[in-house]
């Protein structure tokens, strides 16, 4: 478990990545944002939301807390299962680097739960939430390498080239 995920780099719209499980980078109400998540959304059409809307009419009333993750089935998308999770904002959010480590971690876990094989990853807090990306790009890899999971292969889907060179030249 874990020493044989294989942790791929892509560059492009997560949206149209093949994979069992598709995470979003949500915001706490778990009703659309911008970023990922609106894209999600969009792409995914009207079933995400309306389970959204059921999940914060039954388990979570108060929306998703920072750093826990929970997932939906995706719609449209060509993927079995949305997971949402809730990055910190950089210097606004308490222990930051922790609860975004906890969102890749928590979003292996359930992952695990549903048993998908394969999960692609935004890059979780480096857009609207102001993430270093140089930090955000170490978080993720280092997250997603020392959790134990079942999954064979995590991919980070990097939105521009610049951030695609930036993790290459810090995996090498």
């Amino acid at each position: 478990m874990g020493t044989h995920t294989r942790i791929a780099l892509h560059h492009g719209d997560i949206t149209r990545l093949p994979a069992d499980a598709v995470v979003n980078a949500a915001n706490s109400s778990l009703l659309g944002g911008g970023g990922v998540d609106g894209a999600i959304h969009r792409s995914g059409g009207p079933e995400i939301l309306r389970e959204c809307r059921e999940l914060r009419a039954t388990r979570l009333p108060d929306g998703l807390p920072t750093g826990q993750a929970v997932a939906t089935g995706a719609g449209e998308l060509p993927a079995r299962w949305v997971i949402h999770t809730v990055g910190p904002v950089h210097g606004r959010t308490p222990d930051g680097e922790r609860r975004l480590a906890e969102c890749y971690r928590n979003s292996l876990a359930v992952a695990d739960e549903l048993g998908a094989l394969t999960v692609a990853f935004p890059l979780i807090s480096a857009g609207a939430y102001g993430w270093p990306r140089e930090e955000a790009i170490h978080t993720a890899l280092d997250s997603i390498a020392t959790t134990p999971t079942t999954i064979e292969t995590a991919t980070l889907v990097l939105f521009d080239a610049a951030t695609l060179r930036l993790a290459r030249s810090l995996v090498d």
